[in-house]
């Protein structure tokens, strides 16, 4: 397949003369950025070439993070959090991987990563015009979210269809003006292959997490297969390693401060084109409810894995999934009002709406916008707890996740399939059952009785959820729910799978309490699903129309929001200062690793790695001014969440770190960014070639990925 590159139309709408280390962009942006200027040696067309192998080859999106092939063998190196899932669904409390680390000693002995795959970007096109040709004026805003949803699904089809073996996505660049078609090469055998005891590759724990200094190893390796022909497969003991076009080249030297570096990877959703309202909603509303929400929810599942290691592994995933938006929703928080946002987008508005007023042209086409938008969040402000509340009922339950899942996969299967939800397209049918059987086997009963009468109880406090006829008995009640928890089947595997066989009908004579209580609840999830599709038509077409006000204001100030595609973002190795009289600097050293421990969690250090720091067996890895090995650096580029595992490159465009947090100022970045307190936190490749090879003799990875 010949990989394509063209203009998009979204270009247009970038600035000419950005701060420099300001932006999550677009790979198509190359050419603009001028990062020869900034310290990069590497051509645009080095970075990214449409004709031949450059350095994007060896990037990839690991599940909902990013990771670079260090080895012509397919050898992945990502975060530990990123590996983490597969790391519990291998441990048992008898074989406990999380706790002791895993190495596989050779290839035979790398672990199935179940629900794990792996996507390279292969090119990309301008669909704007084909999928926005679905709407008409005369939609409602259901009917336009609607049928852009299913023009993006025939065009993801068609390109599938004509580029065999690839898997295609269509994103949404600026919200509803632009989209763009995605190709990747899509690999589902991925198997772990090196990951650190927790007590490195999580040290410091939640204590830590968004915090700077770190002393966190928060590395692990994994490695993607293909079919011996070269063809994308499931996991089987005939596949073969796969062979990226051009791996990543490892510097063990690493990197000093102030020196240039640059990462390239898939950051998740920021939001900063959003407005005043929006934030309003986030700061007042939802953020406030995610906080109190997960936070019990941890507490929940540490407290029933506190005396049984098994379900504390069972709980270990989610627990730390929860943990770490928890914490950065509080960061959140406290950054918007450190910051001022609501009061900042408010004064950028107010001046924005004086200049739509100035012009009778765009008073009749603009003059509203702003208000229409905040209507949206008003509605969502009042709905605001009961929406997040039933939401979190078939989520924080386990079980009630299970019993939706298998009723929704009923009733879309009996649709077209061009007109089912997503996940229960045939082209994604299979990771939505894998992923559902692999939750099923982490479920714990006890647990999940204890989610559920709490979020009952705090249903109970809602007023209008009375308004919900499927709640009213439970909520009267709490002891008939709990008994329906204590019968159903839904946590065993075998009965999944015979539900899955099913029509809804035949689920709704299934015999199983939760399962029927799931099945009345439905139709107020289904009006939910359609609520928010409604609101993304009316949000859509007025930030389409917003944009366009934007652009006529200020019309070179537009990055587009990330959106889980590829991106370049470049800065420095550096510190900074987060409040008066403090100075943090930009490496931490194993010698701090050493000055936190304490032998308690969330700071213990592993004995291997004492004893070599106490009889200086560092190797080669010393930082030559610091004398220790360095563990952590911090760099002030533009990432978020989805970023965790991209690589932190030298100018050259060698790997010097693995990228996996910020600091906790920098968790406003989604909404805002600014050189003074944005930091991003990685991982020293020096620690992870000192972990790996020194700590745990592993050097057959080292040996592998050219370190001699």
């Amino acid at each position: 397949m010949i990989r394509f590159l063209i203009s998009i139309s979204f270009t247009a709408l970038f600035a000419n003369s950005l701060q420099a280390d300001e932006g999550m962009f677009p790979i198509s942006e190359l050419a603009r950025l001028n990062l020869q200027s900034k310290g990069m040696q590497l051509t645009p067309g080095e970075l990214f070439n449409s004709e031949q192998v450059s350095l994007v080859d060896g990037i990839c999106r690991v599940n909902g993070c990013t990771g670079s092939f260090v080895s012509s063998d397919g050898l992945i190196i990502t975060n530990h959090h990123c590996a983490f899932d597969a790391i519990q669904k291998a441990s048992t409390s008898a074989n406990d991987f999380l706790q002791k680390g895993f190495i596989a000693k050779e290839r035979s002995m790398e672990i199935p990563a179940a629900g794990y795959n792996v996507r390279i970007t292969e090119g990309y096109s301008d669909v704007s015009a084909k999928v926005l040709s679905a709407v008409t004026d005369y939609m409602t805003f259901l009917e336009r979210t609607k049928a852009i949803e299913k023009r993006r699904k025939q065009i993801e089809q068609t390109a599938e269809q004509e580029n065999k073996g690839l898997r295609a996505e269509v994103a949404e660049m600026f919200a509803g003006k632009t989209y763009v078609l995605f190709l990747y090469t899509y690999l589902k055998d991925v198997r772990l292959v090196f990951a650190p005891p927790i007590s490195i590759g999580a040290f410091g724990g939640e204590a830590d997490n968004w915090e700077w200094p770190r002393h966190t190893g928060d590395f692990s390796f994994m490695r993607a297969y293909t079919a011996p022909d070269g063809s994308s497969a499931d996991y089987s003991l005939n596949n073969i390693p796969f062979h990226p076009k051009r791996p990543i080249k490892v510097a063990p030297q690493g990197v000093n401060e102030e020196d240039f570096v640059f990462l390239l990877g898939y950051p998740g959703r920021t939001v900063r084109q959003k407005t005043a309202s929006y934030f309003r909603f986030e700061q007042d509303v939802r953020l406030p409810a995610i906080v109190e929400l997960y936070g019990w929810q941890i507490g929940e599942m540490d407290r029933a894995g506190a005396s049984d290691r098994s379900i504390a592994i069972k709980h270990a995933s989610r627990s730390k999934s929860l943990a770490n938006v928890e914490k950065r929703s509080r960061g959140q928080l406290l950054g918007m009002v450190r910051t001022s946002i609501v009061a900042t987008r408010e004064q950028q508005e107010s001046e924005l709406q004086a200049f739509i007023q100035a012009d009778p042209q765009r008073k009749a086409k603009y003059g509203s916008l702003l208000k229409d938008i905040s209507l949206v969040y008003d509605e969502m402000t009042s709905k605001g707890p009961l929406e997040i509340h039933l939401k979190e009922l078939k989520s924080a339950c386990r079980a009630m996740s299970f019993a939706f899942t298998l009723y929704d996969a009923a009733v879309e299967r009996t649709k077209e399939d061009i007109d089912r939800e997503a996940p229960y397209m045939n082209r994604n049918y299979d990771l939505t059952i894998q992923q559902l059987k692999l939750d099923i086997a982490d479920w714990d009963a006890a647990t999940d009785a204890q989610m559920l009468q709490g979020i009952l109880t705090r249903l109970s406090k809602i007023s209008n959820s009375n308004e919900v006829e499927a709640l009213k008995k439970p909520l009267a009640n709490l002891d008939v729910a709990a008994s329906l928890l204590k019968s159903t089947r839904l946590g065993q595997v075998a009965f999944g799978e015979e539900c899955l066989k099913k029509s809804p009908d035949e689920l709704a004579t299934s015999g199983d309490g939760l399962l029927s209580w799931m099945i009345r609840l439905y139709p107020t999830y289904k009006q939910l699903r359609d609520v928010d599709k409604e609101r993304d038509g009316r949000l859509g077409q007025l930030y389409g129309s917003l944009m366009e006000a934007k652009q006529a204001f200020q019309p070179s100030v537009f990055v587009p929001d990330a959106n889980a595609t590829l991106r370049i973002t470049y800065g420095r190795v550096r510190g900074y200062s987060p409040a008066d009289a403090i100075l943090k600097t930009p490496i931490s050293t194993l010698q701090g690793v050493i000055e936190k421990t304490t032998g308690v969690e969330p700071y213990i250090t592993p004995q291997e790695v004492i004893d070599r720091y106490r009889t200086k067996a560092f190797g080669p890895f010393v930082h030559p001014k610091l004398g220790q090995v360095p563990v952590a650096i911090l760099y002030n580029t533009d990432t978020t969440g989805g970023n965790s595992g991209s690589p932190v490159l030298n100018a050259k465009g060698e790997l010097v770190g693995v990228n996996f947090d910020r600091t906790f100022e920098a968790t406003i970045n989604d909404f805002a960014w600014n050189e003074s307190y944005s930091r991003s936190i990685g991982v020293d490749i020096r620690y992870v070639l000192w972990v790996t090879g020194w700590v745990y003799n592993a050097k057959h990875l080292l040996d592998e990925m050219g370190i001699r």
